[in-house]
């Protein structure tokens, strides 16, 4: 579908950008002592099948393949380039790409305009200039592209996952993407595209915003920015993104430290962080503080469905928690309503007693309830008029002592988690609300490693299950606030 934003990067062939059937990488050594080097590496070790041609004018040979002097001696159609050499040879590199007719290339050389040197800024004007005759440029002074499809990865980014999945991000910083990228692979986050742009002398963050609005494969957006080439234009295409799907942003550089921070950074201007939180809430993103709750807001809004949620229940182990649930969920827009005697009753009957409580939080009071318990309870919760989503918190570190107690040497194989998981997709589908699983864990020692072995799996289990997983009640109560806020300012009239 043909949009405003859609104009910006008419006449791109981003298809060839982000699944390139052959690369290039300049900047490649026998020695294997050069970035280009690492960059190819990781690109093999990941898993790419396309062709891979390295590049240096000595020539050689490296890891079994010809390097070849120029781009323009590859004898095959190249469909995008890595260039990995000194700043004053890319705008050479550049050049000889054009000419062979490559539709993109990433610069990961650094050197340029965040250098605040009137060479580093003739430099990146070069570069802006031969991309004007007909080439895409990423970069410079960035970590390229991450796309699992295609096996495009960071630098260094070989034990990226290979699994796609709905969530885009685009950041100015290198470094910020390939931790989100890792971040994700934890967190159970599949990525369409990652894309590190660095100083943005072509390709920046309003074309590639406006490209992941129209991208079928990118259902929720996430942007790290530092700064922008163009307010007005790139708050009037975030405004039309955002009405189409979600767009989650951590804006750099608010205060007056971070300001001067990201302009050595990546050469852009931080702004006025009452001004930036403004234009974002009026455009119907979501800003959040950092990359754990861009990661957690991003999680919510892949697995769980977009609208507006205001009641709530909460069950598991841990009175404290409750009552903790309870006094956070307000913050971000949500309740915890009492449930009915009838209701109440019917959880009852399946609660350990004593101890237990049936009340919204619903406290299990024994950290060992059973699968079948917990699909009543949450089955009978259910039935509140008005409930919009469920929250189970498990306290499965607890089960270390019962594997000490029984003499089982892994603790999860005591912890019926597999079972737990099932019951609860079941659940979810009967009741048609969904549930969010929240796993604390205090138990951090060397002696605990089981514990944290038992956590991640269970993790993959619930994920698998189409269950988001959080560390912490706060965490997950914030993360489906950002889900609910985004929908409700969708849903307002005039938006």
């Amino acid at each position: 579908m043909e949009t405003a934003a859609a104009d910006l990067f008419r006449g791109t062939d981003f298809d060839r950008i982000f699944h390139p059937e052959n690369i290039a990488v300049i900047g490649v050594s026998p020695k294997g002592n050069m970035f280009g080097t690492g960059i190819m590496n990781s690109i093999i070790a990941v898993g790419y099948e396309g062709g891979i041609f390295p590049v240096n004018p000595k020539g050689g040979e490296y890891a079994g393949r010809k390097i070849y002097p120029g781009v323009g001696e590859i004898p095959v159609p190249i469909d995008f380039a890595v260039i990995a050499v000194p700043a004053q040879h890319v705008p050479g590199a550049l050049e000889e790409c054009r000419l062979k007719g490559v539709a993109g290339v990433e610069i990961l050389s650094s050197g340029f305009s965040e250098l605040g040197t009137e060479a580093g800024r003739r430099l990146e004007e070069e570069i802006r200039d031969i991309a004007a005759k007909g080439i895409r440029v990423v970069g410079p002074n960035c970590f390229g592209i991450y796309c699992p499809r295609s096996g495009l990865t960071l630098l260094p980014g070989p034990d990226l996952s290979r699994k796609s999945g709905p969530v885009g991000f685009l950041s100015q910083s290198g470094g910020m993407s390939i931790d989100f990228a890792h971040i994700g692979k934890w967190m159970g986050i599949g990525f369409s595209k990652v894309v590190s742009f660095g100083n943005g002398a072509d390709l920046r963050e309003t074309e590639l915003l406006a490209y992941f609005g129209d991208d079928p494969e990118t259902r929720v957006i996430a942007l790290y920015l530092e700064g922008v080439d163009d307010g007005r234009e790139f708050l009037s295409v975030l405004k039309e993104v955002a009405a189409k799907k979600p767009v989650v942003i951590n804006k750099g550089g608010l205060s007056e430290a971070g300001s001067r921070a990201v302009a050595s950074h990546t050469a852009s201007m931080g702004g006025s962080a009452r001004i930036w939180e403004s234009a974002i809430r009026q455009s119907g993103a979501v800003q959040v503080g950092d990359l754990w709750e861009m990661a957690e807001a991003c999680l919510a809004f892949s697995l769980i469905p977009h609208r507006v949620y205001r009641n709530i229940t909460v069950a598991g182990g841990g009175g404290a928690l409750g009552v903790s649930a309870c006094d956070t969920a307000s913050e971000f827009g949500l309740t915890l309503p009492p449930l009915d005697p009838d209701i109440t009753e019917a959880i009852l009957e399946v609660l350990p007693k004593p101890g237990s409580s049936a009340k919204n939080p619903i406290d299990a009071a024994n950290p060992f309830v059973g699968p079948d318990a917990y699909r009543e309870i949450f089955l009978n919760a259910a039935k509140q008029p008005g409930i919009d989503i469920q929250f189970l918190i498990q306290l499965v570190y607890h089960y270390k002592s019962l594997s000490l107690a029984l003499g089982v040497p892994k603790v999860k194989d005591v912890v019926p988690y597999r079972e737990l998981a099932e019951e609860m997709e079941g659940a979810a589908s009967r009741t048609g609300k969904p549930i969010v699983l929240v796993l604390p864990n205090i138990k951090q020692g060397v002696e605990s490693l089981d514990v944290e072995e038992m956590n991640r799996d269970m993790r993959t289990v619930f994920l698998e299950k189409g269950i988001p997983v959080y560390d912490d009640i706060r965490n997950a109560l914030r993360a489906v606030g950002h889900v609910s806020r985004y929908c409700s300012r969708r849903a307002a009239p005039g938006s």
